[in-house]
């Protein structure tokens, strides 16, 4: 297990001084690119020290130290991918309403990635959409601050929350991870295929990455590969790693 002492440098006000009371580190699950047969990214999953789930980490956090807890995630995640080795790209889960001012909450993530020498063009910020966002006009200025300072933008579990394709034409990132229940069987689900084929087509025409995750068979794989899409994500490849990164000897590449 990995000792991190994180010390958050500089964190520009108030907000983010509220000590936290638990700790936690990550877990780290590829993202695979089935085209090249090669890994894209590690989405950084955060974990209990004893291994324990999200579940258990997120009932630590409440409304005052959500601050804090969402930029030594940031440290955290970064520096434990770059002690771990990291090729690929890292995929980071941020909290939006835990962020005040988007110039002064990114600080302290890119000081900690020139600090070790991370490409921060390498991090992609996820938001779920399931998430209710209570500000989405700071949520756009987000994704716009993020994607000028060179970051990549994310919407996970897309398809399954409060905004779908509003809130796509709001951000517009650079990608969306279809939700895993429209993944679940789509093979064998017509209506499914129906809305995944708008997405689809819609994602293509604004030039956004689909990421289908939550893959479990081949035959979802195989459907999602006929329409085009090359980045994928699930147990059927590799299940979440705690505290390691894969190479491709580690993944399951079934066709």
């Amino acid at each position: 297990m990995y000792t991190m002492d994180i010390e958050i440098p500089n964190p520009g006000c108030e907000r983010c001084t509220e000590p936290l009371d638990f700790d936690f580190t990550f877990a780290f699950q590829p993202i695979v690119d089935i085209e090249q047969k090669k890994i894209f990214a590690h989405e950084a999953l955060v974990r209990g020290k004893e291994g324990q789930g999200a579940g258990w980490v997120l009932q630590h956090v409440n409304d005052k130290n959500r601050y804090r807890f969402d930029q030594e995630c940031r440290i955290k995640s970064i520096t434990l991918a770059a002690k771990l080795g990291i090729k690929t790209k890292l995929s980071i889960n941020f909290m939006p309403n835990a962020v005040y001012v988007p110039e002064v909450c990114i600080r302290t993530t890119i000081e900690a990635a020139d600090k070790i020498g991370f490409d921060i063009k390498n991090i992609i910020f996820e938001v779920l959409e399931d998430e209710e966002i209570k500000n989405p006009d700071k949520l756009k200025d987000i994704f716009s601050y993020y994607a000028k300072e060179g970051f990549g933008t994310a919407i996970d579990d897309f398809g399954s929350g409060y905004a779908g394709l509003t809130l796509l034409a709001e951000l517009q990132p650079k990608f969306i991870k279809l939700d895993m229940y429209l993944i679940r069987n789509v093979h064998k689900e017509k209506a499914k295929q129906s809305i995944l084929n708008g997405i689809i087509t819609t994602a293509k025409d604004m030039n956004i990455d689909i990421i289908a995750e939550g893959i479990e068979n081949v035959e979802e794989a195989l459907w999602l590969k006929d329409k085009g899409i090359k980045l994928m994500q699930g147990y059927l490849f590799a299940k979440p790693g705690f505290e390691h990164l894969f190479d491709e000897s580690e993944i399951n590449f079934p066709f």
